[in-house]
């Protein structure tokens, strides 16, 4: 005779294991460093895509991995992950919630990638135009204290070109708890919730508009918080295309 294991509604299998998976990476970017000289963070964290560092699977390993020097990054994730997912979970089962998941912290991924793309792409195409020409000019924006007439050895060029396109890097299931949190207005858009400030139970969907408008000004603004404000929104961005899709096909509520 079979036996049956009922689902425990606080902690779903997929945002249990989701949970585990996650701090078990993050205590092994603490641990391999110090004790194996593995920098599990570089390896497997998500860098530009002209990066030498850079692999397509790292579009998946980065939702796993959460900042070392602060236990806040993965411990809001887990508990977003937690408070919104298990609901979702609950609803839509496993693999579905699964499926989202991975689809959302994807495409948050692709969103921050088109945000370094157009962040760096002007002064990487101004490096190439130097070594090709030794036109200056378009280098000096973003040099400071430069003359017209400086001449900068490629050598020195090309190392910093590499420098520039190895540096970027991000972490983090942020992206794809945006894409929950945004599942779960479009699902339970009756739910309430409350924002710290403001004292008053505010229904799902405008919380999340707000919200998603409060990262789309901090993006706009500048990345100098060093959150990755864009690709939270990609993460609610190919989340509702996703929620749409199955919305279509009749599948959504399945």
């Amino acid at each position: 005779m079979d036996s049956y294991k009922p689902i425990n509604p606080n902690f779903p299998p997929a945002i249990k294991n989701l949970i585990i998976i996650n701090f078990i990476f993050w205590i092994a970017s603490i641990i391999l460093p110090k004790y194996a000289n593995i920098d599990i963070v570089d390896w497997l964290g998500l860098h530009y895509w002209l990066s030498d560092k850079f692999n397509p699977a790292q579009l998946i390993t980065y939702m796993f991995l959460h900042d070392t020097n602060s236990f806040s990054h993965i411990f809001f994730n887990m508990f977003g992950l937690w408070m919104f997912g298990k609901n979702i979970e609950m609803f839509w089962g496993a693999k579905r919630f699964l499926i989202f998941y991975f689809v959302t912290g994807i495409g948050a991924g692709i969103i921050q990638e088109l945000t370094w793309m157009i962040d760096y792409v002007p002064m990487v195409n101004a490096i190439n135009e130097y070594a090709s020409s030794k036109d200056i000019s378009q280098l000096m924006p973003y040099l400071k204290n430069i003359q017209e007439n400086t001449i900068i050895p490629i050598d020195q060029l090309m190392d910093f070109k590499i420098q520039l396109l190895n540096q970027p890097i991000t972490v983090g299931a942020s992206g794809a708890i945006f894409g929950i949190l945004l599942a779960f207005a479009m699902l339970f858009p009756q739910a309430r919730m409350f924002l710290i400030f403001i004292p008053i139970p505010i229904r799902a969907p405008y919380f999340v508009a707000f919200y998603a408008l409060c990262e789309l000004f901090m993006g706009i603004g500048g990345n100098v918080d060093g959150i990755a404000h864009f690709a939270h929104l990609g993460g609610m961005l190919f989340g509702l295309i996703l929620i749409l899709i199955w919305k279509k096909k009749g599948t959504l509520y399945q």
